[in-house]
């Protein structure tokens, strides 16, 4: 049959992306305690498009996709990138992969286990530069320093969201990035609380403070130690639970001294 995607477009221009996108996939992926866990990810793939061909072709993402349906992590994304590239015939590769990540967590004084979900995502491209990038998205407590200093009694806090995409030249495990996340709020964000819990997370959160500005500036000195990371950012909100707006800030490593 006529291949239409070879033909010459009317308009010849190239594409810089050109592809599929939010495909719902199920995937497995590496879990630090477990070794594998099976979750279901939105996933986008593109390559580039040279201007002498009217369309890509479609159906070879998913072809590739499901040759590697049965593991998907940071050690072989490359490979996937570079056999998109191969099949579809391109000079570059691009893939971004979003999917819910849970972890058992013990709550602080009863033990208490339950699963915590976090949103992360695997994002990358090969072509005349290579980049692999790894984001994960943390629920943290913060409590807010000048309402704790001005108050006579307690301080308001909130729960907030860090977002932190990092650069990485080789392996680490996403539950790290996330304990090292967790670590810099109030308080970290539980699944289950019992009574002594609920004491001990609302006294830990009074006795460390922290604006949404603390918060971004502790992960990116934390983050600036690993070698692992060639870049990264960090952005946190916090859903104010006395305001009628969100506290906001960004950080990333180029712009640190």
């Amino acid at each position: 049959m006529k291949d239409v995607q070879n033909l010459p477009p009317d308009t010849p221009l190239a594409i810089e992306k050109v592809g599929v996108k939010g495909i719902a996939y199920p995937i497995v992926v590496s879990d630090k305690q477990r070794g594998t866990q099976h979750t279901v990810a939105s996933i986008n793939l593109y390559v580039d498009l040279p201007r002498e061909f009217k369309g890509t072709h479609m159906s070879r993402f998913i072809e590739v996709l499901n040759e590697h349906k049965e593991e998907i992590h940071i050690k072989n994304f490359e490979h996937i990138l570079n056999e998109i590239k191969k099949t579809l015939e391109a000079q570059s590769a691009h893939m971004e992969i979003e999917f819910p990540y849970f972890i058992e967590k013990k709550a602080p004084v009863s033990g208490s286990v339950g699963l915590m979900e976090y949103t992360c995502s695997l994002m990358g491209m090969v072509g005349e530069r290579r980049e692999f990038k790894v984001g994960v998205k943390v629920p943290i407590q913060t409590l807010c320093p000048c309402s704790r200093e001005i108050s006579e009694f307690g301080a308001h806090n909130q729960r907030g969201i860090v977002s932190v995409i990092v650069r990485y030249e080789k392996f680490f495990w996403i539950e790290d990035l996330i304990t090292l996340i967790e670590q810099c709020g109030s308080s970290p964000v539980y699944p289950i609380l019992k009574r002594p819990d609920e004491k001990y997370v609302t006294e830990h959160a009074y006795n460390h403070p922290m604006f949404v500005e603390d918060v971004v500036r502790l992960i990116a000195s934390l983050l600036s130690e690993r070698s692992e990371f060639s870049w990264f950012s960090v952005e946190a909100e916090n859903f104010e639970s006395i305001h009628n707006h969100s506290a906001y800030a960004y950080i990333e490593s180029g712009k640190l001294p």
